[in-house]
């Protein structure tokens, strides 16, 4: 056994491999290790990174409800305001057709007045002209002029 080429050789390579594997052992295992931790570390920041986007994700979920709430709102009060809007405007508009037909009637009130006051006028004036025209035929000069006399001294009471 001694004297076998063979075994020299088996008993070389296993010495080889044994004075090799603990450094190389160590190597391996400290890049192993190394990685490792990487990959933890890795592995912690993907973690955060997920609870941040998560965090985010909620944080906009509740801005989007919010602002949801809010254009909720803002329609709300928008219908309400149209609807106000419109009964302001019916009764302006009722308030406008009211005046305007008031005003008619006014206006159609005093063209019947001064109609009126025209007819009195023109029946006033002749009435005068067949009373002057019946004076003039009928009565003397002297009786017509104490009639005008009369009138003249009558005209104040009259006129108050």
């Amino acid at each position: 056994m001694f004297h076998d080429p063979s075994f020299w050789v088996g008993l070389a390579f296993v010495l080889a491999v044994a004075v090799i594997y603990r450094p190389a052992a160590k190597a391996i295992i400290s890049t192993l290790d190394e990685r490792a931790a990487k990959i933890r570390v890795q592995i912690e920041e993907a973690r955060k990174l997920r609870e941040d986007a998560q965090a985010l994700l909620a944080e906009y979920q509740r801005k989007q409800r919010d602002a949801m709430a809010e254009a909720e709102k803002i329609i709300a009060n928008a219908r309400a305001e149209a609807a106000r809007l419109k009964v302001d405007a019916e009764k302006d508009l009722e308030h406008a057709i009211t005046r305007r037909k008031q005003q008619a009637l006014d206006r159609i009130a005093q063209a019947e007045a001064q109609a009126i006051a025209q007819v009195r006028n023109t029946a006033v004036d002749v009435a005068l002209a067949a009373a002057e025209t019946l004076i003039k035929g009928s009565l003397d000069a002297g009786k017509q002029q104490a009639l005008a006399d009369k009138a003249i001294s009558e005209l104040p009471a009259r006129l108050n």
